[in-house]
């Protein structure tokens, strides 16, 4: 039996909801993670719906943000809810970027390839590495060398280190059964607009921590961001990582913030 123009009508409008419902956009995903033994936080973000940004300074003030909890302020002030945020690498005595800073294609701070003693600090246990965002929206870990090798220009980065893990291999300075465990951050990007942001819940050593990325999130590339300090924001759970009497203030911070 033919349909009346209202039952067509009806049916049309379902089609379009159901399709509606297909294409909203869905919230990032963040989970907790066992991996031998331990608990950790893992954030995933695709770069095709979540706009990943860097932060070091207010463009109102020229003051650094410092903290996480400053940033999602300012960017309550400014009709933007923050979904998500990480401290972005190591930093200087000055509370500035240790190594490369780029924010918005502007270059903050140089790549840093100063080669000194591994025992002075992460950064200088070899290789480090830069986290980059390109203008055409994909992002890249890759050595330091290898970054200033392919002299590409970025829109985002950030240089800290050391790499937890080069080409598929866990880096050679890491030892299986160190003792020297810290609360631990780091980033790799699973595909060109995958990017997996991961940060301990208790002290774990290097190793453990570049077995985690490679061995259980698949990554053949990742970086080292930060540790002790090192904490996520993260909407509708709160603060996750280190003790938040241990956090010291932040010099770049990764942030994802959405239309309030």
């Amino acid at each position: 039996m033919p349909r009346s123009p209202a039952l067509l009508g009806l049916a049309l409008s379902g089609v379009l909801v159901s399709l509606a419902g297909c294409n909203q956009i869905q919230p990032m995903e963040s989970r907790e993670m066992a991996f031998q033994d331990q608990d950790f936080s893992v954030v995933k973000l695709d770069l095709h719906r979540e706009s990943l940004r860097l932060h070091w300074r207010n463009p109102d003030t020229g003051q650094a943000f410092g903290d996480i909890q400053t940033l999602r302020e300012w960017g309550a002030s400014n009709g933007k809810r923050l979904m998500f945020a990480a401290n972005a690498g190591i930093y200087d005595q000055s509370f500035a970027p240790l190594g490369l800073y780029v924010e918005n294609g502007k270059t903050l701070v140089p790549l840093n390839l100063f080669h000194g003693n591994p025992a002075a600090g992460n950064f200088s246990i070899r290789p480090n590495g830069v986290f980059a965002i390109y203008p055409d929206g994909h992002a890249a870990v890759r050595t330091s060398t290898d970054f200033k090798t392919d002299s590409k220009p970025v829109d985002w980065a950030t240089q800290s280190g050391p790499m937890l893990v080069v080409d598929g291999e866990i880096n050679n300075q890491f030892v299986d059964d160190s003792s020297s465990t810290k609360w631990r951050s780091g980033v790799c990007v699973h595909s060109p607009y995958q990017v997996i942001f991961v940060v301990s819940e208790s002290p774990v050593n290097f190793h453990t921590f570049a077995s985690l990325f490679r061995d259980k999130l698949g990554c053949r590339d990742a970086l080292y961001l930060d540790g002790s300090i090192s904490q996520f924001y993260i909407d509708g759970t709160g603060y996750t990582g280190a003790p938040t009497f241990m956090v010291k203030p932040y010099a770049g911070i990764f942030a994802v913030f959405a239309d309030q």
